[in-house]
């Protein structure tokens, strides 16, 4: 049975199917969604187009066992998620990178290779862009934590200072998908038109699931897919709660299991 919500076509009950690596894919509209743990994420178009979104970090284990090297496009939001193996993974020959424009792999430890040194095409961004990549439509929004906020160290640090980093949103075949980054929950996420939500709801350096229940309620995107959760210690939560509240608010969510 199909249904549509802001325009956009979405499959009742949502298809879920298994693939290699520790994923499992979710259909969504005209596109279907990876989500391998923290913020790595594939989508694919109806039309076979690749999109692969913070993939790794290799320390992480996320991506073991999955190297197809099919990503037409790949989008890098800030340093902590910048990792050459991982790229590599996922990119082929004719790819292209694009990369938050702080960037820097000095600053990573075990990290040698700047982005310019990747066998890619390499595309640096700002945070507030639009610009089109072949068939594909792209903007780039802020990503930080408020200085003011919760989501700061004990020296009252943010985790993720402005102009560090930014989050992706990207329209494949018809289906907008928006990837806030390592981000607090800000008034301007809720002007933007959004199919899939792909939600930060671990907390500590992001938005935490209550936060992020709360700005799907006023993005009414779609469909929210929780993200950045449970890899390591420090973002550990209640997946489930964020389901039973974000559904509550009448708005589409699944999880994508692994």
């Amino acid at each position: 049975m199909a249904s549509s919500h802001n325009g956009v076509e979405r499959v009742e009950p949502f298809s879920i199917r298994p693939v290699v690596g520790s994923s499992m894919t979710i259909r969504f509209g005209a596109v279907t969604v990876d989500w391998f743990g923290l913020a790595s994420v594939r989508l694919e178009g109806r039309t076979g187009v690749v999109i692969y979104i913070d993939p790794g970090p290799e320390r992480y284990g996320l991506l073991d066992g999955f190297r197809p090297e099919d990503g037409d496009l790949v989008l890098v939001s800030h340093g902590h998620h910048y990792d050459p193996d991982s790229i590599d993974r996922v990119a082929h020959d004719d790819s292209i990178v694009v990369v938050y424009e702080s960037v820097d792999a000095h600053e990573h430890d075990g990290i040698n290779e700047q982005p310019e040194e990747l066998p890619y095409e390499i595309e640096r961004v700002r945070d507030d862009e639009s610009f089109i990549l072949g068939p594909l439509d792209l903007y780039t929004t802020p990503a930080f934590n408020d200085p003011a906020g919760p989501h700061t160290d004990e020296s009252g640090t943010p985790y993720h200072p402005e102009g560090q980093g930014c989050g992706f949103g990207v329209t494949v075949d018809g289906v907008t998908a928006f990837w806030p980054g390592d981000t607090d929950a800000f008034t301007f996420h809720e002007d933007l038109k959004v199919d899939l939500l792909l939600a930060p709801i671990g907390g500590t350096s992001t938005m935490d699931r209550h936060e992020a229940a709360a700005l799907a309620e006023r993005m009414e995107p779609g469909l929210v897919l929780p993200v950045h959760y449970d890899t390591f210690e420090a973002i550990e939560t209640d997946q489930d709660a964020f389901v039973v509240d974000v559904a509550s608010r009448g708005v589409p969510v699944v999880l994508d299991e692994h």
